[in-house]
């Protein structure tokens, strides 16, 4: 399941940092000048998880395997990109392509670093990437409504309920609203699928502070999650989901291969986790998505699934013949198994469940799958 979340900003907030110290396979370059970013960068992600440790410690295990989400770093954003400033359209485009927004704004002073915008202001930059984004949202709206104005009059029912739903997103963008703040229904949203609209994208926002507040933040970040509180994080969910974090630590961290380093390091700032395993987990649940695991003695590995989903989805996940041959699952809660101690002592206890088609997996779940194909 390659879901992907785009880390978005402004040029030389530090969105190619974030990216250096998240991703596990690949390395951006970071440099302080404009679209030092130009093709985007792609990593794969390991989910922290301590409910993986707990089990193998538990399992025994031969390997270890965590669940992965990926991390695309997108070239730096400019006033003016939605009429094709800067890398403009090559920009937006890639935004599309991913499905949620990790947006990184600077939050702290240094007049070493380059800002062509001025004065240190978040709530500015913030604003700045969200009108371009609606700018381009609006164009593709208008799109289709000229594509399907003339036939919603024809008395097409579908087409005059695309064009109502088209017509009040175009209302909402041209207040400088965003899309996920409009209330659509699953039905009213078909008629802007195919659109892929930016503003729809649910998103977190990452505040790059100094060494000093990265754990208390400071006047900058304060203002950002002001700006934000009221917000829709994602469509139908108001939040102000935040993370505040100093990117350049971070990396730091992240370069450190000896265990025993990296806990003095964290150590020496206070860090009881790097504050990365909290952005990824955030970013992971912003997707709406959550793990199940599986546990043997060859391995003990999480599973990503979207919230929801069936058992015969789930099994698909690991194999499409588990889905096409499911017969049943066999599940243990993660609370059971911790508790017990073992598969077998589940049984025993009468932890280990029997479940059909029709049963939702919830997070944590630990399942084994029976099927014939």
């Amino acid at each position: 399941m390659a879901l992907q979340a785009g880390i978005v900003g402004l040029p030389n907030v530090g969105k190619s940092t974030l990216f250096n110290a998240v991703s596990n396979s690949a390395r951006a370059q970071a440099s302080n000048y404009r679209f030092c970013t130009i093709e985007p960068n792609v990593g794969l992600v390991d989910v922290p998880d301590e409910r993986l440790n707990k089990l193998a410690e538990l399992v025994n295990p031969a390997r270890i395997v965590p669940t992965q989400i990926e991390i695309v770093d997108i070239a730096g954003l400019v006033r003016g990109a939605s009429k094709g400033e800067g890398l403009g359209n090559k920009f937006l485009a890639n935004i599309r392509e991913v499905d949620a927004v990790i947006h990184v704004i600077r939050c702290f002073e240094d007049e070493n670093i380059l800002r062509e915008e001025g004065a240190i202001d978040p709530v500015s930059d913030k604003e700045i990437i969200d009108t371009e984004l609606q700018l381009k949202d609006l164009e593709s709206v208008e799109k289709k409504i000229s594509r399907i104005e003339k036939l919603a009059k024809t008395g097409d029912a579908k087409l005059k309920q695309e064009y109502e739903v088209l017509s009040r997103c175009r209302e909402q963008l041209e207040k400088g609203k965003n899309i996920r703040d409009l209330h659509l229904s699953k039905e009213e949203k078909t008629a802007i699928a195919d659109l892929f609209l930016l503003t729809d994208k649910p998103v977190l926002y990452v505040a790059n502070v100094d060494e000093a507040s990265m754990h208390t933040g400071n006047k900058f970040s304060d203002a950002l999650r002001g700006s934000i509180k009221n917000e829709n994080i994602k469509a139908g969910q108001v939040g102000d989901e935040m993370i505040i974090m100093n990117n350049s630590i971070e990396a730091q961290i992240s370069e450190m291969e000896d265990p025993a380093d990296k806990a003095m390091f964290m150590e020496e700032y206070k860090m009881k986790e790097p504050a990365l395993n909290r952005l990824i987990r955030s970013a992971y649940k912003l997707l709406n998505l959550q793990t199940f695991f599986t546990a043997g003695p060859q391995e003990v590995r999480a599973w990503t699934i979207h919230e929801g989903w069936k058992a015969p989805q789930a099994a698909g996940v690991i194999h499409t013949d588990f889905e096409k041959g499911f017969i049943k699952a066999e599940v243990i809660s993660y609370n059971d198994f911790i508790h017990y101690g073992s598969e077998a002592a589940c049984k025993e206890a009468g932890k280990l469940r029997i479940e059909g088609k029709d049963y939702v997996v919830k997070d944590g779940d630990v399942m084994h799958f029976r099927f014939n194909v």
